[in-house]
């Protein structure tokens, strides 16, 4: 088919768009990386406090998929095939973490868990150290990312209904073999697309984990903490260089979002 002249124009737009906001700031991060060579690069990458901050970045993403995986599926399944008072209101509060700044969340949880807080006692008691601990990077980062599983499996199960789980159960099927044999099938795909959306998420979770983390070389520093503190003191190398490993992860999280939406027949 011939492409009309407005066509023409949107497709010039939309790759000018592409080249300038995208496209042409990465080759200057990977330009700047290179830039003193491949030498100069690996040595940033592979310093002990850049290793550090590499795996705490990992360890917390993974654990964040897998929670909100589970609280994903668990949410999507309460939402879609039961009635009780309050669905609405919990319905809205899974999409606040879209709505808000990560700073306020937080600062959100630096009221919850730090001092001043009334949980303050119980959590010195129990041995948790929430503010400027791993873990408070983990929670942070959960809040931040806990709508992407929920929000992708939530529409399919409403337009699918629920006419095949209650016709297995009638036919005395468990609760797992409904969800294994039924259940999963229909949202296997969106599934594995909100895992990739909350793994790429997690890894570049900055606002939030920066409030909370306290910028601890070696302990609470995620990469794009590390990359902010590299850029600070001029190591602008170093920074860029360690960004691009943060590119090459995300690009890899690109590669398998469009390998399920290839999958799915949305592209």
């Amino acid at each position: 088919m011939k492409k009309s002249k407005t066509a023409k124009i949107l497709i010039l737009i939309t790759y000018l768009f592409v080249f300038f906001m995208l496209i042409l700031p990465l080759l200057y991060c990977l330009g700047t990386a290179f830039s003193k060579g491949w030498k100069t690069f690996s040595q940033a990458v592979f310093t002990t406090y850049a290793i550090d901050a590499i795996v705490l970045t990992l360890v917390v993403s993974v654990i964040c998929v897998l929670v909100n995986t589970l609280f994903g599926l668990l949410a999507s399944n309460l939402l879609t095939r039961y009635q009780f008072k309050g669905k609405r209101v919990i319905s809205a509060l899974i999409d606040l973490p879209l709505t808000i700044s990560p700073v306020v969340g937080g600062l959100v949880y630096v009221l919850t868990y730090g001092r001043q807080s009334i949980l303050y006692s119980l959590l010195e008691k129990l041995n948790l150290e929430v503010m400027f601990a791993p873990l408070g990077i983990v929670l942070v980062t959960i809040f931040v990312t806990f709508p992407f599983v929920s929000r992708e499996i939530i529409p399919v199960l409403n337009t699918r209904g629920t006419d095949e789980e209650e016709a297995a159960a009638l036919m005395g099927a468990s609760a797992w073999t409904i969800f294994k044999k039924i259940t999963y099938p229909q949202v296997k795909g969106l599934l594995l697309y909100g895992i990739v959306l909350t793994m790429a998420r997690a890894m570049g979770e900055f606002g939030a984990v920066s409030i909370i983390s306290g910028h601890l070389l070696g302990k609470t520093m995620t990469m794009p903490l590390y990359i902010e503190f590299l850029y600070q003191g001029y190591d602008f190398v170093g920074a860029f260089a360690l960004s691009s490993v943060l590119v090459f992860m995300a690009l890899i999280m690109l590669f398998f979002r469009q390998l399920i939406a290839l999958r799915k027949g949305d592209l």
